[in-house]
């Protein structure tokens, strides 16, 4: 491992070899789901290197852990162009993290590799965002909910930049098609059990048809299981939520996240080919730990990186971007590709129930693949009635 490697396991650097960052946060607030990018980026690796690498060459990480300061990711995304000299990262999991290192890859004209769903908006010439945007989750999400579940969301959040304006969104596709927004209500990153407590005392008040929730980290697993404490029921008011995956459910406790509603491009309970190869290998790896979408769209991605860059045998981020453009991958969620327009993917929208066993129900996906449209500049929801 080069200097700034963390002991993780993966491969010692060998030359010739294609030097690569990592950089997400094993620690801090939002762990849990980095750390589940970094495995399933780590997976990829080593199953391409098992392969023989690309071009006969293995993939070579230079490791780092930001412990989610927005300062230390644009510091550390500095080391790698500039002291490592390595000119593809794959990282980030906010809003905040990603704007905080784009100046500084764009300025080195490297490539990040962005695998976290967001709430769009954003074009570089040197990120392939690989997440949904709301046309391919909020939107889905939305149309569900009041065909489905009732007309009167509360929305909860943390307070940044992600959760603001997935609200916003929410709020206008709701307000738009007939809806009502009850209250919007921000807590800290770090919010604890009373001020969480204190959410749920205003949700009571309100009785919302559907709370939206865009907590993430450890507000989000608090809130889930206060909810259950409170004795609140998700067959009247269930939780509707874009982050909410198997690992956390796991970590709340699944019985207790039962019946809540999560709106993702994958389920670690998909039945195709390309998913059970991918759940088998995980399990060798990781043991009883569960898929989810932080951790598939991260081994996607790494995948995507390595057809690109066979194709090239370049590192060069104009070719390899060029080349992410020309070839779909079959992943455990699907197809997906790379548009030539905004570097955004085509994916799968899907709607899952979580179940007592920490899995989902899925009872709503997309017949196809749906095209990127992070500004949504043609968005049309008739579209997305649930047939």
């Amino acid at each position: 491992m080069q200097p700034g490697g963390d002991g993780t396991g993966l491969p010692l650097r060998v030359e010739p070899g294609w030097r690569i960052g990592i950089l997400y946060s094993r620690s801090g607030a939002t762990s849990v789901t980095e750390s589940e990018h970094f495995f399933g980026t780590t997976l990829a690796i080593e199953e391409i290197n098992a392969r023989g690498g690309v071009l006969d060459r293995p993939l070579v990480p230079t490791v780092y852990d930001p412990r989610g300061d927005s300062d230390e990711y644009q510091r550390l995304a500095s080391r790698l162009l500039m002291t490592d000299e390595i000119n593809v990262i794959f990282g980030c999991s906010r809003s905040s993290s990603r704007k905080a290192v784009l100046p500084v890859i764009e300025r080195h004209n490297a490539l990040l590799w962005y695998c976290s769903f967001y709430e769009g908006f954003e074009y570089s010439p040197n990120v392939i965002y690989t997440g949904a945007v709301p046309n391919q989750n909020s939107v889905q999400l939305a149309a569900y909910l009041l065909r489905h579940r009732g007309t009167r969301l509360f929305l909860v959040g943390n307070d940044y930049i992600y959760p603001r304006e997935s609200n916003r969104i929410m709020r206008e596709v709701v307000e738009d098609h007939g809806g009502e927004i009850l209250d919007e209500v921000y807590v800290p990153l770090e919010a604890g059990r009373a001020q969480l407590m204190d959410v749920l005392e205003d949700i009571e008040v309100a009785q919302p048809d559907v709370i939206f929730s865009t907590l993430v980290g450890d507000s989000a697993r608090e809130f889930y299981a206060l909810y259950r404490e409170r004795g609140l029921d998700p067959a009247r008011m269930p939780i509707a939520s874009l982050s909410m995956a198997e690992q956390e459910i796991h970590m709340v406790g699944p019985t207790l996240c039962e019946g809540h509603i999560t709106a993702a491009t994958y389920f670690g309970s998909l039945a195709n080919e390309s998913n059970r190869h991918f759940t088998h290998l995980w399990r060798k790896r990781f043991g009883e730990r569960p898929t989810s979408t932080w951790s598939e769209m991260a081994y996607t991605q790494v995948h995507l990186f390595a057809r690109a860059l066979e194709r090239t045998g370049s590192l060069e981020r104009h070719r390899l971007v060029e080349a992410a453009h020309a070839f779909p991958f079959d992943s455990p969620e699907g197809r997906v590709t790379v548009d030539a327009d905004n570097n955004h993917c085509a994916l799968t929208p899907r709607i899952g129930i979580c179940r007592g066993d920490g899995q989902f129900d899925v009872i709503w996906e997309s017949p196809e693949p749906i095209k990127p449209d992070p500004y949504l500049s043609t968005l049309g929801f008739s579209n997305f009635w649930l047939r």
